[in-house]
This record gives C-alpha cells, structure tokens and sequence, in this order.
C-alpha cells in the first residue's frame, strides 16, 4: 500500500509535483530560520516584530529569486552533481539576501551569526530534500517496474562507469524490460568500486557478465572517447553477439528531455573507426562568407549537407537550385527551420534542370553568383545502366551547361562534385562522371589562357554514409525486419565517408583548388562490406545463419555483381599525388584531352543521345575515358540490339 501511495504521487501532472515541491520549500525556508534563531540563542526561539516579518516574508525573498535560477526545472529524478551544485548556489544566494536584510531592518541586539548558521541549515534542508526526493521516486518507479516487468526483461551492463554512466544507470531504473546489473570501465582504478550499488568490473571479466550475470545487452556511455576509441570497444564486444547500444547526449538526458527509448543503435561511423580532422575555418568561409553560393541538386544527399554547412558560415546569398519540387521545397523548409524563420542572407529555391544552360545563366546573372557547388547528376550505378542516354544527358550535357553559364556569368568558383566510380570506370555512371571532370578540366585549361576569371575544382570521394542508396540503411532496415541481408559479392569493398566531414572536405578543397586539378578526399580504407554487414547483424544481438550455425537469425544473401558494379572502387588514376595545406585532401593533375577534341566527342555523343543510339554512345565514351571497361552488357530498357535507331 505505502508503495503504490509513493506511485501515485509520482503520477501527479508536473505542475501538481512543483506545487508539492513548493510548499515544502516554504516549511523548509521559515524552518531553517527558526532553527538558526533557537541555535544561537540555546532556547526554543519565537520571533516578534521587525524579525518576525523577516522570518514570515523569507519565502517571498526566495521563491522568486530561487525560480528565477532555475532550481524547479530540475526533475527530480534526474538529479545529479551539476543540479545539486545548482540548488547549493541558489541557497546560497538567497541566504546572503536575507542576512542582508537582517542586518539592515532587524533592528538592535539582533546577533548576525544567526546568517551564518541559517546558511548552513538551509543548504542542508534544501539539498538535502532533493536527494531524499529522488530516493523517493526511484523506488516508487522501482515499484512500478517490478509489477511490469515479465520474464523477458534483458539483464543489461553499462560500459562506462562515469557521470554519463551514473546517468544512464537513474534512468534505467525506470526502464521496463531492461534491469541493470553490472558497469564495465576501462579505468583499472574503478575495478571492484561501487556505482548505484552496482559493482565496476573490468572488459577482462566479460565471460563473467554473460554466464553469471546473464548480460545480453551493453549500453555505451561513453559521449567524449574518439571513434577510434570506440571502434576498438566495439570490435571486442562483437564477438560476444550482443546487442550494442549507445548513449545520446548526456546533457539532455540530465535536462530530462531524453528517455531510455532514445538509446541508439551503434552508428556506422562507430564501426568505421575513423576520427574527422577539426575543418579549417579560414578555408571553409574563403568561398562563402560574404558570398553568393549556388548549390546544385540542393535536395541531393550532398547537395543538402552542403546547404546545412553553407548557412552556418554567413554567405550574402544562398541559392537552391534543383530539379525535384519536393526535394527543393524540403531543403528549403529545413534550412529556414533552422534559423527560426530568422535568417539574415537570402535564401532563394530555384526549380530547375543544370541541362538548361540559359536558365542556369540567368540564375547566376540575376543573383550575381559567386561560387558554384555542382551536385546534380544521377549517382545510381544500376539505374544509370538502364538509363543510359539520360545519365550522359545529365551527368556530362548537365555539367557542361553549367560550366559554359558559369563563364559567361563571371562565376567566381565552380566546384565539381565527382565519384570513385570515375576511376577506371566499369559502369556508364562511372563513365560520366569522369568525362564531366575531363571537361571541367579542359575549360580550366582553356579559361587560364584567354585569363577568364572562374576557377574549376573537381573534387573526388566515395559514398557518403546515409546516402540515398547507400547500403547502410539498406542493411538496418533488413536488420529490423529479420529479413535476409543482401550482398552482391563475398569480395566487394567500398570507401565510406560520414556526410558531414564530406560536405566540409568539399568546401575546403574548392578554397584550396588550383584550376584544372582534380582534388581528391582521403577515405581511409576500403571497408569489407561482408564483415561490415556480420558486425551489423552480431551487435544487433543476432547470429548470422550460415551452414556452421543453422539457427541463427539472419542469413546473408550473394546476389551478384548489379550491372556496371565493381569489386573494389579507387580514387586515383594516376598514384602520383601532391599533398595540400589539408591532410585530409589530396590533389592529383590527370591527363586530359584537349577542348577541341572534346568538343567533338560532345557534339557526336549529343547526337547519339538524341537518336537513342546506344551502341554509339557506349564506343563513345569507351574511346574518350581512359580506362572505362564496361562490366556488362548494354542494359538501356529502350535499347532494341536488332533495331537501327533513326
């Protein structure tokens, strides 16, 4: 009975609670004076006259003044150091304003240690409070989990027992289906201590935790460490096949903003191990503060991180031009969401295709453009295949009309965003892509002879993590439906990238780029995307199903290499490389042909795009990008082999 009585004063709305919390401050408060007064004096003390209106009004002084500083937006369950400290210094506060007003209207033989001893008494009464009303919650939510809970609830460890661990482990105690049972931490000096009750054990005591203890889930809390630090935690917990989660931030879950439904999934970047280089900022506002910036496909996945970047470093003018309506629309929404509706630079959403060459000039006319990041093209390697004529018309017919709106504008900078897939190219993707660099870097050629003023950057890098049409959300949402996880090849490696650090290396390498030269990201390693998916499976908590263990839970499907796809993806095509101001940039200068030369492949593959002739599309770019072989057939879904296009 006592125990569902503390439930249901816990169930109270929050004002209700704040109100209770009120109430007692102001026993607590005339309390603490009384008792001072009763101290000093060594008898039981009553006050009368001016006193007596100090005692009685002191609730006035602090109510205000302790709401003011925030001590009842602290939720009482959450209650840690900082907000302890908080309470402490709000006290504090409030007792010195009152000795104050005691010195000054309490009149003769009034003894002025009382201010002191009040101090003391208050902080005890007042601090103290919120500890036992935390106790206090956390055992009627202990109540309330022990009649929810059922045979299913996971026995669960924390890996890391510091202040982010500690409170993890509060909210945890209100978690229905998990129970916490042990901490693990790194810090050898922690081995054996006690944390909410809990014992410390080391990473070596592991085999315990699971046999003993029966753990079948680790959560992280570990908000500060790198990720290769992580990545390392991560590699030995997998082996294990349990379920990893990690923590969000700690600053949100001590406001109480954040529940234990808001522990994540171990991110794909945790599994990379790789630690981002802190952008330099001189480069990152060289093309942009104060500037007028077009992105193209501004609702792409890297056209939409190069918005979120640009808006954070001050251009005069951001321009979003793209074709979807959609996509533009929601890029637009979010970046005004972002300032509140408030922004202090234009911001204009432009419907339009790069393949209109006049229209992208009088954008650029019309808004004096300075900078251009060109992001629109079609990157889906298997779709291009089966679209072949429309990913030359875009990809190269698109960059070009942008590059040739770009001169006759006076654009300042164009940045070219290119792939991997360029480099010895075995898809038309691939082919593209390379040959819309080629251009880029022959017009570079040509525009530092006849002294024109735009500069031409191409930039070169992987896939970027949570891409449309990146395998990683493809492997989570199998992952989630117990569905088989689908690999093309046992041997297939990609580069990975978070789109974040991409968005800012791009931005970098345009403030850095000489023109003509092709500048490209280091990646790190390859990533084995077989292992990558297993780890994916394993830290969900599951077993990969495989003729050694035939009751596992997810089985992993070859499918064979999608037309135009590669085993293994490079960056460069030639190995000799120049370093950059950036370490995390390199630059490379790639043969090329000359315009006039391109000029001519141009006007024949416009030709062959129009006729739909996909045979001599393909001789095309087969004889003009060095290094394409086509990995299959023509897989065009208008391609007709025994028909003659006209």
């Amino acid at each position: 009975m006592k125990q569902a009585y503390l439930h249901k004063i816990v169930s109270l709305p929050r004002f209700n609670k704040r109100l209770i919390i009120f109430v007692v401050d102001v026993l607590l408060i005339v309390t603490a004076l009384l008792a001072s007064f009763s101290l000093r004096l060594g008898e039981w003390y009553w006050p009368s006259g001016e006193v007596f209106w100090l005692v009685v009004g002191a609730p006035v002084v602090a109510l205000p003044l302790l709401t003011y500083l925030g001590l009842y937006q602290i939720v009482t369950r959450y209650i840690g150091l900082d907000a302890l400290w908080l309470a402490a210094r709000a006290v504090s506060l409030y007792a010195l304003i009152w000795g104050a007003c005691l010195v000054f209207f309490g009149g003769d033989g009034v003894p002025y240690s009382v201010i002191l001893i009040n101090w003391i008494i208050v902080i005890l009464l007042i601090v103290g409070s919120r500890i036992f009303a935390q106790w206090w919650v956390l055992k009627a939510l202990d109540y309330t989990k022990t009649i929810v809970d059922t045979n299913e609830c996971k026995n669960v460890a924390i890996y890391g027992a510091g202040e982010a661990g500690a409170q993890l482990a509060t909210i945890l105690v209100y978690a229905h289906g998990l129970h916490l049972v042990a901490f693990i931490d790194d810090d050898s000096s922690l081995k054996d201590q006690q944390i909410k009750g809990l014992k410390v054990y080391a990473f070596d005591d592991f085999n315990y935790l699971i046999d003993t203890l029966g753990v079948t889930e680790v959560l992280l809390a570990l908000p500060s460490v790198s990720h290769i630090r992580r990545h390392e935690i991560i590699s030995m917990l997998e082996p294990y096949q349990l379920h990893v989660r990690t923590l969000p931030d700690v600053a949100r879950i001590a406001d109480g903003r954040v529940k234990i439904d808001d522990l994540r999934e171990v991110n794909i970047e945790d599994l990379l191990g790789r630690d981002s280089v802190p952008p330099n900022q001189k480069l990152l506002k060289s093309n942009i503060k104060d500037k007028v910036v077009m992105v193209t496909g501004a609702g792409g996945s890297i056209g939409s991180e190069l918005c979120r970047q640009i808006v954070q470093l001050k251009p005069k003018k951001l321009v979003l031009y793209e074709q979807g309506e959609y996509l533009l629309y929601s890029i637009h929404e979010e970046l005004l969401d972002l300032f509140n509706n408030s922004i202090d630079f234009d911001l204009e959403p432009i419907l339009g295709t790069v393949i209109n060459q006049d229209h992208v000039e009088i954008v650029c006319r019309r808004f004096g453009v300075d900078t251009i990041y060109h992001t629109a093209a079609y990157k889906h390697v298997p779709m291009v295949e089966l679209n072949i004529a429309e990913g030359v018309r875009n990809n190269i017919f698109g960059t070009l009309h942008c590059v040739q709106a770009a001169i006759k504008a006076n654009v300042e900078t164009f940045v070219l965003i290119s792939t991997d897939k360029a480099v010895r190219p075995t898809s038309t993707m691939g082919a593209t892509k390379r040959f819309a660099e080629m251009v880029l870097q022959a017009l570079a050629i040509k525009s530092s002879r006849e002294k024109k003023i735009t500069r031409f950057i191409v930039v070169r890098f992987g896939n970027v993590l949570g891409s449309s049409g990146s395998v990683i959300p493809l492997f989570k949402k199998q992952i989630r439906l117990r569905k088989s996880i689908t690999v093309t090849d046992p041997r297939i490696t990609r580069y990975f990238m978070t789109i974040t650090e991409a968005a800012q290396l791009v931005i970098q390498a345009g403030a850095i780029g000489k023109k003509g030269y092709v500048f490209v990201l280091n990646m790190g390693k390859p990533v084995h995307i077989l292992e990558l998916a297993k780890k994916m499976i394993h830290l969900s908590g599951l077993e990969v199903k495989s003729n050694e263990h035939p009751g596992g839970d997810i089985e992993i499907k070859f499918t064979g290499l999608r037309p135009g796809e590669k085993l293994y993806e490079e960056l460069l095509i030639d190995q000799n490389v120049l370093k950059t101001d950036h370490p995390m940039i390199m630059c490379s200068k790639e043969e090329v042909l000359p315009i006039e030369e391109l000029r001519v492949v141009l006007d024949e593959l416009n030709s062959s795009v129009e006729k739909h002739d996909y045979k001599k599309i393909r001789e095309l770019l087969v004889k003009s990008v060095l290094g394409y072989k086509p990995q299959c057939d023509i897989k065009d879904l208008l391609y007709d082999e025994g028909r003659q296009h006209g």
